[in-house]
């Protein structure tokens, strides 16, 4: 499992340029003009990690496979678009399917480069597309409240809950919040996803920056970034540009060019190391001869729930997990020596997985 996040803004703040650059593609078109993305592109990106290289290395993996996730450009939102302007809402739905949100905002000042409001002003920009998602989300709430006022009239214990869920969200962003701020109990959260709200979900603002403020950002960035930690959210400064750049180099040549620009990784290690937090996600990793590959999975699930990530019949016929620390697999020299030494250990179904875990599972069929 990985996650699946949506890049939206504001057209001609970078995102397809940024899109591009993450995914390696030209799939998205990069153009001076507004709308110039049609339909949502999807691209699939490796997550980096230094950890997989080593445990190949020790195990003498014929093939790494990384953990992958994907990005999803969707079109430049203008004021209005809940109501059908620009390009219309017809992208919102593209918008429900993502896990998280990553609203792309342009901090950066470039005469040639169009703005469509005529103006630089990144959070004003956060605010117009906040906005559209959460009028969005008022319409879809209204719309659904008449059938399950009636079934909740008759009741039905769901329509109730979801009816409740409902209208504490619409007061919520009647008093201009986006959903995630409703408070809820551990009980109340698969159906309050499952009301699939724009403004319910996670959200990280990408602060696109010229590349003389790649390393340091510069004062939008830094006022992004405190209105992102009032609003329960995260930050990230990249150079769509550089990344761009990037993009077309091989390892060697990009350890190069991040030296001369005081950076010390790609922007994308960042984004998803942001995502991951944001996310609640984490690593673990199976190694040997023929390969040494890293999961995905959510931060506090337990061995079989991990298993199931590699096939459903690995977490029905669960029996243990043979674990070993990452470092221990390291300091040891592999799966044998951490034996020897007592670090392997069997977990059962009960066991929470930690970041790093180097797992095997036995199962039944």
């Amino acid at each position: 499992m990985g996650f699946k996040c949506g890049i939206v803004g504001l057209p001609n703040v970078g995102k397809s340029t940024l899109f591009n650059a993450l995914t390696r593609t030209a799939a998205a078109q990069a153009a001076n003009f507004p709308f110039c993305t049609i339909e949502p592109n999807v691209g699939e990106v490796s997550v980096p990690d230094a950890r997989l290289a080593k445990l190949a290395e020790i195990a003498g993996s014929k093939e790494v496979i990384p953990a992958r996730l994907s990005f999803v450009d969707i079109a430049g939102l203008v004021k209005g678009a809940s109501k059908g302007e620009g390009l219309g809402n017809q992208f919102l739905a593209n918008i429900r399917e993502v896990d998280a949100i990553a609203y792309v905002l342009r901090c950066f000042e470039d005469d040639d480069v169009v703005h469509v409001a005529g103006r630089v002003d990144p959070l004003a920009d956060a605010e117009v597309v906040e906005t559209e998602l959460m009028l969005a989300d008022l319409e879809s709430l209204e719309k659904r409240s008449a059938g399950l006022e009636k079934r909740a009239r008759g009741g039905d214990k769901d329509a109730k809950l979801t009816l409740d869920l409902i209208q504490r969200a619409i007061a919520i962003l009647g008093e201009g919040k986006p959903a995630r701020h409703v408070t809820r109990t551990a009980d109340e959260e698969k159906p309050f996803r499952e009301l699939m709200l724009l403004t319910a979900k996670p959200v990280l603002y990408v602060c696109n920056v010229d590349e003389d403020s790649a390393a340091d950002g510069n004062e939008m960035t830094r006022k992004v970034a405190e209105y992102a930690a009032a609003n329960g959210a995260a930050s990230v400064v990249i150079s769509a540009k550089i990344e761009a750049e990037l993009a077309q180099l091989d390892d060697a040549e990009q350890a190069e060019y991040l030296e001369t620009l005081g950076l010390a990784e790609p922007g994308l290690n960042r984004l998803i190391a942001e995502g991951y937090k944001l996310l609640g996600l984490q690593t673990y990793f199976t190694a040997g001869p023929k390969e040494t590959r890293a999961w995905t999975i959510r931060k506090g699930a337990r061995a079989p729930q991990a298993a199931g990530v590699i096939h459903t019949d690995f977490e029905k016929g669960f029996i243990r997990a043979q674990t070993i620390a990452y470092d221990d697999y390291v300091t040891l020299g592999g799966e044998v020596p951490a034996k020897e030494a007592g670090k392997a250990r069997d977990e059962g179904k009960d066991y929470v997985v930690k970041d790093g875990d180097v797992m095997l599972f036995r199962f039944s069929s």
